[in-house]
């Protein structure tokens, strides 16, 4: 039973609305919170074993005075820890405090992370427990989730425990013998057991159940749009036509073997009897546009309407310049039009008039094409990427006169194919696996935080050509429990670094979509250098001046979404260049990162990333982009993704349409999360 935050006990206005900020409006949203992470307090190691980027636990003698100094707007704390194998000198900030609990020649523990400063080992503001008390948490993992400005983790912390004593036991809707046969936990035992696990092996039950909870439900809403599009009678006949193929002998430049095949794919499916729904795979860079744009051209000869809806205005606007080039090009006259959150209310009126009364033949823009007033004449075709799959409530809102269109989706992130049949299963599957012959393959290397200053000064050089850089961080900002580079202090500090002449902004996702924009145009436009951003840049723009691209942290991405950010550069006729930077050198992180450096090709890098992961391998690396699941990760859980998709085929073709007693529950889980997580996973 979802009840409102305020009921909670201790949740008061101010922090009922920091946890909307970040999504969280009931007690369901709240406890489906999952921490991204948890401290693990481990057995304490001697002070010769630290190593640099890592945090541990020392038991120590205080082994010096503790000082005191006064640094601009900051109190500074030192104090020397020893044990007999060395000393490492401790830090804190703001913490004067500590001057009268630690004596010298007393033992303590002390626990942070440590960081190499003038070429000498520390540890940065490390918590202090006496032996006694830290024997009580050792081997705990206590829970780390995202947060907001003002809600710290002790705050959601409390909030949750206090949830879960309220929550009202939920009844079990997996049948008894399919736990038994996956190895499931009982799913209230898996709610309590993710935010405070009594230990690791507990957190893995739990997470278990959870991963396949989410994925079963996802593949039951799949099948069920895929039934709902296969009863769909295609009423927008179409015929091949003649205009495609000139276009084609006429382009600057020669289709691949695979554009060619795929584009045949998609012709017959839009002559045939049955609606279109087709998923195309494409590398970054494979040239998945240009079919689009045959697609809309032969939608728009058999008299049809076509739109293609992606994610950013800037992009949008991108590739409404790019067809109406094409269009000129080659002679035609369609009647283009670009609908996008910031047209003028008076330019909106003119384009829903010109589309309603079918004047528009092909329509470009972003997610305004289904938010809009917008009504349709005849449209037969839709392209969407992968970040607006079509659920059943935006093809309703697309459809014309009651009649769904064809439906085409383009997606570059590299799934092995055993993967994509299972979340794309509402889809028929097409891969463009070969790249133009014109591109130069992108240089790689990954390195160290050491080789910064070597990678600065050749940034510049770049930029001295006339060139562009992406700079990515894992944070928007400085974040508690959490070491990594941040996309507003890095920008400061790279300010501090490169010439004043070299213009330098930022980009992240909680700016407003206005800034984005400006900041996004003024980069294409080459008005700025350097670009620091988190991932939003991912499905960002082309910018076919930029030609490298940093990565801090590199560790901290999978190496699916590491490949997507390599693929912003390459796009011109420049060589370009990708740095990955290791924040913790690991034997581990290494070997991922050496499969990126030999290898441009997604696919491969998305086979070798599934090989490399052991069930294990939790934290730290998410996927984002694709189908973000509150917990699943389809690289992580690959092999759970393929045991709730067994488990969905044994269900369905068991009760197609859950009537059994036995699905009573499922089915009533089934429409809550088709009623509000598929809308979330663009579905």
């Amino acid at each position: 039973m979802k009840r409102p935050l305020r009921d909670i006990k201790g949740v008061g206005e101010k922090t009922e609305k920091l946890f909307q900020k970040i999504g969280i409006y009931d007690t369901e949203d709240l406890l489906h919170y999952y921490p991204r992470n948890y401290e693990e307090y481990q057995e304490p190691v001697p002070v010769s074993d630290l190593k640099e980027g890592c945090v541990s636990a020392v038991q120590g003698t205080v082994a010096s005075g503790v000082y005191v100094k006064q640094a601009r707007n900051l109190q500074v704390v030192t104090a020397t820890a020893a044990d007999f194998t060395g000393r490492i000198p401790l830090v804190w900030f703001n913490a004067p405090y500590l001057r009268s609990t630690l004596k010298k020649g007393a033992v303590f523990i002390f626990r942070g992370r440590v960081v190499k400063k003038q070429g000498r080992l520390e540890m940065e503001h490390p918590e202090v427990f006496t032996p006694a008390a830290y024997e009580t948490i050792l081997d705990s993992l206590q829970p780390i989730y995202g947060l907001t400005a003002g809600l710290s983790n002790k705050t959601i912390t409390k909030v949750i425990k206090a949830a879960l004593k309220e929550q009202e036991l939920k009844g079990e809707y997996l049948p008894e013998e399919l736990r038994g046969r996956y190895r499931l936990a009982d799913y209230n035992f898996a709610l309590q057991e993710i935010h405070f696990p009594e230990n690791r092996e507990k957190m893995m039950i739990a997470r278990r159940r959870l991963v396949f909870d989410e994925f079963l439900m996802f593949i039951l809403a799949v099948q069920y749009l895929k039934e709902r599009t296969e009863e769909a009678k295609n009423t927008f006949p179409m015929k091949e036509t003649w205009t495609t193929e000139q276009i084609i002998e006429k382009l600057p430049y020669d289709l691949t073997k695979a554009q060619m095949n795929v584009w045949h794919e998609i012709e017959r499916d839009l002559s045939g009897q049955a609606l279109m729904s087709r998923l195309i795979q494409g590398d970054v860079g494979s040239g998945k546009t240009i079919l689009a744009f045959l697609a809309m051209i032969m939608a728009a000869e058999n008299g049809y309407q076509a739109a293609l809806m992606v994610p950013t205005e800037v992009l949008a606007r991108q590739h409404y310049e790019a067809f109406s080039r094409l269009m000129e090009e080659q002679g035609l006259s369609f009647q283009t039009v670009l609908l996008t959150g910031s047209n003028t209310a008076k330019e909106k009126r003119e384009i829903y008039e010109q589309i309603s009364s079918g004047e528009a033949s092909v329509i470009i823009g972003t997610h305004a094409l289904i938010q809009e007033k917008v009504t349709y004449f005849s449209l037969g075709l839709v392209i969407t990427d992968e970040q607006h799959r079509f659920g059943v409530k935006q093809r309703e809102a697309l459809t014309t006169k009651g009649n769904p269109p064809n439906v085409l989706v383009m997606s570059a992130t590299p799934i092995p194919r055993t993967l994509a049949i299972i979340l794309y299963g509402d889809l028929d599957i097409s891969v463009i696996d070969e790249l133009p012959a014109k591109r130069l393959p992108i240089k790689n290397c990954v390195v160290d935080t050491s080789y910064r200053p070597k990678a600065y000064s050749f940034i510049e050089r770049q930029i001295r050509e006339g060139r562009q850089v992406y700079i990515i961080c894992p944070m928007v900002e400085e974040s508690e429990g959490t070491d990594g580079e941040n996309v507003m202090d890095y920008t400061a500090r790279i300010r501090e670094i490169f010439p004043g002449d070299i213009k330098i902004t930022y980009l992240h996702g909680k700016m407003k979509a206005k800034e984005k924009n400006q900041v996004m145009e003024a980069f294409a436009a080459g008005e700025i250098q350097i670009l620091v951003s988190t991932t939003v840049v991912e499905v960002g723009v082309n910018v076919p001046n930029a030609t490298v691209m940093m990565i801090e942290n590199a560790e901290r991405f999978g190496l699916a979404q590491l490949h997507q950010l390599r693929g912003r550069v390459g796009r011109g006729e420049f060589q370009s260049y990708c740095i990955f930077i290791q924040g913790s050198g690991t034997e581990e992180t290494t070997k991922r990162l050496e499969i990126l450096n030999k290898s441009n090709d997604g696919f491969f890098i998305a086979g070798e990333d599934l090989k490399l992961r052991g069930p294990g391998d939790l934290f730290g690396v998410r996927q984002s982009g694709l189908m973000e699941f509150k917990i699943g990760d389809i690289y992580n859980d690959a092999g759970i993704l393929k045991e709730a998709s067994e488990a969905a085929g044994e269900i369905l073709s068991l009760d197609r349409e859950l009537e059994l007693p036995q699905h009573a529950l499922l089915k009533k889980a089934l429409l809550n999360y088709m009623k509000n997580d598929l809308e979330n996973l663009g579905l």
